[in-house]
Order: structure tokens, then sequence, then C-alpha cells
């Protein structure tokens, strides 16, 4: 079957592009991931390790589950450019040994998936618990993969791009899920090398490795900018969500810089504008 490649023009020298064929060519682990929305700025693309804009994960407790492909279709052209994307969510991450079978222990993944929500929820652990994962990776020669998940999931977003405002619509629409999913996150990323700068309407301003790998945002808008591209995009907070920031620069294995809208009830409708722009 064809391959489906999109090209959505922003503005001079910035374009978004999707494509039904997740990017074997990244060194990342997320390789094997479908992603949403990336960008190119003058011929370079931004992603690094980040999967885009508008990509949905479900949480099924611990358990986050990936996509693995997406169909997509070419609604409307432009000004307003439509995409309907329809994301099977197919893959959970997994650790093996560099050229070696997958690791199988359902306690081992208890205990991992455990350490990655401490992680992530309690900034004071944060140094000691990456630190400590990173050393266990380097003794015992570990990589991430992806696999394939024991069920598959669905999930249609509708991205609407106004090159006009530099705006970008999200939407996606009722989501049917089982009640095993207990959050739809939506992420919004680009790779962490360029995107090195977070600042908020309340005034907060971060660089580096002060953004933190996944705090909340209480601000009526937020934005990561890119001290290197001199580009910016900012999303607000809406409306049945709670919107996360975070910022992960770790050797070849992370460098994506974005946000999270996590839903606690997945099957409802939601949306949000993405706004992007240069920036001096």
């Amino acid at each position: 079957m064809p391959r489906l490649k999109i090209s959505l023009p922003v503005f001079q020298d910035l374009a978004l592009g999707i494509s039904d064929e997740p990017d074997g060519h990244s060194r990342y682990p997320t390789a094997r991931l479908q992603k949403g929305l990336v960008m190119h700025y003058r011929g370079l693309d931004l992603t690094e390790e980040a999967v885009g804009f508008g990509v949905p994960v479900l949480k099924c407790g611990l358990l986050a589950v990936f996509p693995g492909a997406v169909e997509l279709e070419l609604l409307q052209g432009e000004p307003a450019w439509k995409v309907s994307a329809v994301y099977s969510l197919n893959l959970v991450e997994k650790v093996g040994r560099v050229n070696s079978t997958t690791l199988k222990s359902k306690a081992f993944y208890h205990i991992k998936d455990s350490l990655a929500a401490l992680i992530r929820h309690i900034p004071a652990l944060r140094a000691p618990l990456t630190a400590s994962s990173s050393a266990a990776r380097r003794v015992f020669n570990w990589e991430t993969r992806y696999e394939a998940a024991q069920g598959k999931y669905e999930v249609r977003l509708v991205y609407t791009l106004d090159t006009a405002k530099g705006s970008l619509l999200v939407e996606t629409g009722d989501v049917p899920l089982p009640a095993a999913v207990t959050e739809l996150i939506i992420m919004n990323e680009q790779g962490a090398h360029s995107f090195d700068q977070y600042q908020d309407s309340t005034g907060v301003c971060l660089s580096g490795k002060a953004i933190g790998c996944w705090d909340e945002v209480l601000a009526d808008r937020a934005s990561f900018a890119s001290s290197i591209q001199g580009l910016r995009f900012t999303l607000p907070k809406a409306a049945g969500a709670r919107l996360f920031r975070g910022r992960e620069l770790i050797g070849s294995r992370l460098a994506w810089a974005g946000f999270g809208y996590t839903l606690s009830h997945p099957s409802n409708r939601f949306e949000y504008s993405l706004r992007l722009e240069k920036v001096p």
C-alpha cells in the first residue's frame, strides 16, 4: 500500500509534517512509534526523540500504551488545512539487553513503572533515581524497546491548521475506550536540543534542566521556545484536562521537550489550539 506523507506549510521556512510510517531512521528508541505532526524548519527535522504534536497515549494504571500505526486522510487544503488521523495504539515499552531477548518479568516492569511514576511526581527523587536508572542500563547493557501490546485501541484526532493565524486546532471527538483505560494523554513535544526554554503567562521562565521532567502547568498559557531557531509553540489550559510540561535530555535515549494534556475521563470529546510563531 502506498505510504502517505503530508506537509502543512505554517509560515516561511516552517512546516508541519506527518507520515503514516514510523521513522525507522532515527537513532532513538521512539523511532518504532508512530509520530504526530513534527516541525521542519529550514530543512531541519526538529523532532529528535519526541513524538510530535497531537499524539495520543493511553494509560491502563501504570502501563502506558503507545501508537504504532496511523491512518491518514487529507480532508481539506489551504488556507485551512484539515487532516484526520486514526491512531492504532498497540505498543508498550520493554527493556532488553543489547543483541539479546526482552526481559519478561512482570515484577520487573511493575517496579520500573512505579519508579518512573516517582521520578515524574516527586521532584526531590528525580536526580538520584534517574542516575540509578542510567547506571543500571550501563551495567546490564539494557536498551529500551517498543513491542506489541496484548490489545489494540484506536483514537481519532482531527488537525486543522490555520496558516494565517499560525494556529493548530486539535480535536479528539468521542473516544469509546474500555474501562481498563484510566487516562488519555495527548502529547505535544519536539526535540530537547532545540526547545530549551519554558515560559508561561504567570511570568515563570525556566531553562534546561530547571524545566523538570513532568510538572503541572497552572498558568493560563505556557510555551516552549528555541534559543537556536527562534521558534515558539504555546498551549492553553483546556477544559476537561490537566496540562503538564516536561523536558528530558539524556544521551541517545531521551531528547524531548513539550506538554501533555491528561484526561481522566478519556471518552469525552476534547480540543485545544496550539500556536506557532517566530520569536526575536
